[in-house]
């Protein structure tokens, strides 16, 4: 296996039909992939995440940047002198052969003797449970079916990189928490430097060591799925990442005899509460009227009795909407004025309730600046003492 770099990638597309925004879908993407580390490319679609693949792969040109793999600069080389696996999105299946020669194709083509490559088709069945498939051919399976042999015939080559484009979207739930587990188990043992593409942060979570989250074309973050949740770098990944998503409002920094306080207000400019921010945070470089996008992650917030002894606002109260309880957690939606919140609480609450009060600690508290959208504070970091996390009474 082998490190993989990108330096200031881009891909543009015959902009004969189009305009030259829409024509670049990767835009100077950089990405610094350890040897042994998975990667996850996320994002919705048409976010350049396939299209950054595909030219890790050689199955599309770049237009300009480079592609190494270790020291070996590949995007000028054909696909198969790369030494990379893919399983394709699409399954890719040679129809007149047999699953077990599907997955058993490349090791045979790269000299394998037929008992190192049975060995291997054996343990990669195993691992995705299609063993009883083995001797079918493609057109008589169905879609998921058809998607584990296409990721069985990448992960049993011996390759440098290997890419996986949506691995499991066609599996069921069940199936699909049981493989990714197996699977990154198998990447890990093996120290198999991998790239997956996927839209669903979930998998991302599940599979990945850290995270490149895409944009039209823009790497907008790579790090851990703790920084992205805890320490979004803008607004976009703060509201992309988490779920249920970050509550978002405006704020405005006010200072009142010495003390800082954030003025929040809806999308629309209902005011609806203050903050007061604590004296040891560092506001530096903050000046008076400045204007802010204000995130709170759900499952920060406080609600119930106790809620205000951690708070840095005074007296919130939210009107109940709905209430949804999911065995482990509350899924609450609440209205703030005119705005729609929802929070999370490990309590179960009664459904008598239609009002409840809430406690935003310093935790809960994200910043982006309003012209920007780059963040400027996180809560998550700043020291502060453990709290109990109080259950909401029946």
């Amino acid at each position: 296996m082998a490190s993989l770099t990108l330096e200031h990638v881009c891909k543009r597309y015959d902009s004969s039909k189009k305009n030259q925004d829409e024509a670049l879908a990767v835009n100077d993407v950089s990405l610094d992939i350890q040897d042994g580390e998975i990667i996850g490319l996320l994002g919705s679609s048409g976010c350049g995440k396939t299209s950054t693949l595909r030219m890790i792969a050689g199955f599309e040109s770049v237009t300009s940047g480079s592609i190494r793999i270790g020291t070996k600069q590949i995007n000028l080389l054909k696909p198969a002198e790369r030494n990379v696996a893919m399983a394709f999105e699409g399954y890719a299946l040679y129809p007149p052969l047999t699953v077990s020669q599907n997955i058993a194709f490349s090791l045979l083509r790269s000299h394998a003797s037929k008992e190192k490559a049975q060995a291997r088709v054996k343990e990669i069945a195993d691992l995705l449970e299609i063993n009883d498939l083995l001797e079918l051919y493609p057109p008589l399976l169905s879609g998921g079916q058809q998607q584990r042999v296409s990721l069985a015939r990448a992960l049993a080559r011996d390759a440098d990189v290997y890419l996986l484009d949506e691995p499991m979207s066609q599996l069921e739930p069940l199936l699909r928490a049981k493989l990714r587990a197996r699977i990154k188990e198998h990447l890990i043992a093996r120290k198999m430097t991998s790239v997956f593409v996927t839209h669903d942060q979930t998998e991302a979570v599940a599979l990945a060591d850290r995270i490149a989250v895409m944009s039209d074309g823009v790497l907008q973050q790579f790090g851990s799925p703790d920084d992205l949740k805890e320490r979004p770098a803008n607004l976009f990944v703060a509201s992309f990442i988490g779920e249920p998503p970050m509550n978002l409002f405006r704020a405005s920094l006010r200072i009142d005899s010495g003390r800082n306080l954030l003025d929040v207000t809806s999308d629309k400019g209902q005011a609806l509460f203050q903050i007061a921010l604590p004296a040891q945070a560092r506001w530096s470089g903050m000046a008076a009227g400045q204007k802010f996008h204000l995130g709170l992650r759900p499952h920060r917030v406080r609600v119930g009795e106790g809620a205000a002894a951690t708070s840095m606002t005074a007296g919130l109260t939210a009107k109940v909407v709905s209430n949804h309880w999911l065995g482990d957690q509350t899924h609450l939606g609440l209205e703030i004025g005119d705005a729609f919140v929802v929070v999370v609480t490990d309590g179960e609450l009664s459904h008598a309730q239609d009002q409840v009060t809430l406690g935003v600690p310093i935790e809960s508290l994200h910043l982006f600046d309003a012209a920007t959208t780059q963040a400027v504070f996180h809560g998550p970091d700043m020291p502060r003492a453990e709290q109990p996390r109080h259950r909401v009474a029946a």
